[in-house]
């Protein structure tokens, strides 16, 4: 809202246009001929024009007081700064909204690789691991966290398993796709990814693991997704 200074300096401001306005309504009869009926009916009367705002009997009618001036600006002024509340809100939430949608994509695209991956009770490369329904059947059982060697970039030992982004992680301005190129996502951070043994409905511990992913953005925008992968086959209950 304007101050009593701002309002005053307005005030001011209004009433030097209004006077010139008069003046040269009054010093250029064509142009005052030309003019509408409400500003021929203001100027009309032959006086000083500094004083056209003074009221007297016979121009209380043909024109607008100085208190009604005053409160059309007070109004005029509450309403803008609602409106440019309004609006810088609206902008605010509109640059919020494109940031959470953007680590919402990043969260996705994660959570859709982690579970496109195998989830077997022995590790992939081990001869058993297609057949073994109890960890007793593998050579070398598969544990929450990537074996030794293995990482998501490379070609040779690669994640091959669920568990194996237990803990993983990328830094701001690293949002790396799966062949290690820069995405160019600079602002964007994976603060981790969770994989946690749980159970569901008629599905017992140990044949459903759940992927937390979360990703934080700029402005402090944090998103969290939660998605769960199931042992499909073979699994040690019927």
């Amino acid at each position: 809202m304007l101050t009593a200074d701002q309002n005053f300096r307005l005030l001011q401001e209004i009433e030097e246009s209004r006077t010139f306005l008069l003046m040269a309504y009054q010093q250029n009869p064509k142009l005052l001929a030309g003019a509408e009926a409400r500003i021929q009916q203001l100027v009309g009367s032959p006086r000083d024009p500094l004083q056209s705002t003074v009221l007297s009997p016979q121009s209380s009618e043909s024109g607008i007081s100085l208190v009604e001036l005053i409160m059309f600006i007070m109004i005029v002024s509450v309403a803008l700064v609602g409106i440019l509340a309004v609006m810088d809100r609206v902008t605010g939430h509109s640059a919020d909204t494109l940031v959470r949608k953007q680590a919402l994509a990043i969260a996705e695209s994660i959570l859709e690789e982690v579970e496109l991956m195998p989830f077997t009770l022995c590790d992939p490369d081990d001869a058993n691991a297609v057949t073994a329904t109890v960890v007793g059947d593998c050579t070398t059982a598969e544990g929450i966290g990537a074996e030794a060697g293995e990482t998501r970039y490379n070609p040779t030992t690669p994640y091959d398993n669920v568990s194996d982004y237990d803990t993983f992680g990328m830094a701001a301005g690293s949002i790396l796709d799966i062949t290690g190129t820069n995405t160019g996502l600079n602002g964007y951070t994976l603060a981790g990814i969770a994989i946690t043994p749980t159970t569901l409905p008629s599905v017992p511990m140990g044949e459903v693991l759940q992927i937390t992913v979360t990703v934080d953005g700029p402005n402090n925008e944090t998103v969290v997704l939660d998605g769960y992968r199931t042992r499909y086959s073979p699994r040690s209950v019927p």
